[in-house]
């Protein structure tokens, strides 16, 4: 475990929190609730006009999806370094770094019609998927514990809010106004959001020890680029094409060599013992689960609604309606948040958890004979996004009951990593689906209805499979009831009995 530094709080001081309950903390939430969203804006943005980049961009379409890869693979690097680096040297300050290159990012890209420019702006702007585990961590550091729960929930939901949000917002601007301008209000939302952040977000007081891992990060940094690249482009360059095979057989070596060398490490940048504990590593593992079901159900509808009614199937909708349709997704993920603490405090984040992925398998299994109507669609992603939101926001309490505060950064940050991993699998398998199935209607060929039906078929297994594992998860009811302690009773007490054994709740 890495040692504090002594002018620092850690996991084996007063838990954090108690200080800061001093202040007051009541913008801390929204505030970083919206810079996930903005995350989430960021990382939407594109998804309505992903079928007319090669024409803006005057290039291929393989060329083309190299455009989203590189959000995928820099968001996938960054966010696990981010929030080591939060741990050691400040998270509010690694927030406002990650959303300023968000910015910059956002700024190239709105001044650019360039592939290669472009591709520079879209991988500094995926450097903001680090203040997703940053901003969790801050809410762990700053707020009292009765605000805990809801409040994780709320920023880890941000994701599907901000996605569900950002889907018809963003299909209404490529439809009226010049694509540029996308990018001009990613970087507006960016700018407000350093804004918020400075004035109301304050800097943790809570450090790990040590130095930062550089040589952990590129390790890392290679491994993962190793293993996604294969993972987003296999369909394209073939599964058992020497490319993809080789990437991951370089995957394999790299990242057992990373293991190797972390673990002989006093601070290293992922503490693996701590990620090999039961807990950390089914919720992590949960946590690629649900980022294929959450990622899933954003290919798979949109299309469907998309396609004209000549197709027998196709709903003939607009890009708005459409996004409009599967919005009520990221709007239910946001509204469960309260029911998610309920739950929590009475039950323990496993249960709410496993409440979460069953509605999920209800949705999908749902949407296999309800594709027929606009309405259908709605009634799906609420369903969906219900289920969603209730898994999302037991994943962060799961993870910061089971490791120290110094750690909490980096452990969330490999957690949301997890969904990322999930969401990649997830967009190769159902693209690669899609693809096989289509038919052939005019000049080009389109998703057929047993395509999507197969999609929701492995999106439900994908989801059932996580419920299994879900079950494994050791019982946190204890923890639960601790962290949700009423200030009225007592805080001081609280901290004083916590202080002695910081950990002692989490393993019941």
């Amino acid at each position: 475990m890495p040692q504090a530094t002594p002018d620092h709080h850690t996991g084996t001081g007063p838990l954090p929190g108690a200080a800061s309950r001093k202040r007051g903390t009541g913008g801390v939430v929204p505030v970083l609730a919206f810079a996930g969203i903005t995350v989430a804006v960021m990382q939407t943005l594109l998804v309505p006009i992903i079928k007319d980049l090669p024409a803006l961009l005057r290039t291929s379409p393989d060329n083309a999806t190299w455009v989203i890869t590189a959000t995928l693979l820099a968001g996938a690097v960054a966010t696990p370094i981010m929030g080591r680096l939060g741990d050691l040297y400040g998270k509010r300050r690694m927030l406002l770094a990650s959303l300023a290159v968000m910015v910059l990012g956002s700024l190239i890209c709105a001044f650019t019609d360039e592939l290669t420019v472009m591709i520079v702006g879209r991988a500094l702007q995926g450097f903001a998927m680090g203040a997703i585990p940053l901003g969790i961590g801050i809410m762990r550091d700053e707020l009292p514990r009765e605000k805990l729960p809801s409040a994780m929930a709320l920023m880890s939901s941000s994701i599907g809010v901000g996605g569900g949000l950002a889907l018809p917002g963003a299909a209404l601007v490529a439809q009226h106004a010049d694509w540029h301008t996308l990018f001009f209000g990613a970087a507006g939302l960016g700018v407000l959001s350093m804004l918020l952040t400075v004035l109301t977000v304050p800097e943790s007081s809570v450090r790990a020890g040590g130095k930062f891992d550089w040589f952990g990060a590129l390790g890392l940094s290679a491994g993962l680029v190793a293993l996604l690249l294969p993972v987003t482009k296999g369909s394209t360059w073939g599964w058992t094409s020497p490319t993809t095979l080789g990437l991951f057989g370089v995957a394999v070596v790299v990242l057992g060599l990373w293991g190797f060398m972390e673990l002989r490490l006093k601070a290293p940048l992922v503490d693996l013992r701590t990620s090999a504990r039961r807990e950390v590593l089914v919720t992590n593992l949960v946590s690629v689960m649900v980022g294929v079901a959450f990622y899933a159900v954003s290919l798979i509808l949109p299309q469907l609604l998309q396609l004209p009614t000549s197709t027998g199937y196709g709903l003939g909708q607009s890009m708005v309606v459409a996004g409009l349709c599967v919005a009520p997704l990221g709007l239910t993920m946001m509204l469960v948040a309260p029911v998610y603490a309920r739950i929590s405090a009475r039950s323990g984040p496993k249960v709410s958890l496993m409440v979460g992925m069953a509605v999920i398998a209800i949705g999908y299994g749902a949407g296999l004979v309800m594709m027929s109507a606009a309405w259908q669609t709605v009634v799906i992603s609420m369903v969906l996004g219900a289920g969603i939101g209730l898994a999302y926001s037991s994943l962060p309490a799961l993870i910061v009951g089971a490791v120290d505060p110094s750690e909490t950064g980096a452990a969330n940050g490999l957690n949301t990593l997890a969904r990322s991993i999930g969401t990649s699998v997830s967009s190769a398998v159902i693209g690669m689906v899609l693809a096989r199935t289509a038919i052939g209607t005019g000049p080009a060929a389109v998703p057929s209805l047993h395509g999507f039906r197969i999609s929701f078929v492995i999106a439900t297994a994908a989801v059932l499979g996580g419920l299994a594992l879900a079950t494994l998860l050791p019982s946190h009811k204890a923890s639960a009831r601790t962290e949700l302690l009423a200030s009225s009773e007592g805080d001081a007490e609280a901290d004083a009995g916590q202080a002695a054994s910081p950990r002692a709740a989490v393993r019941s």
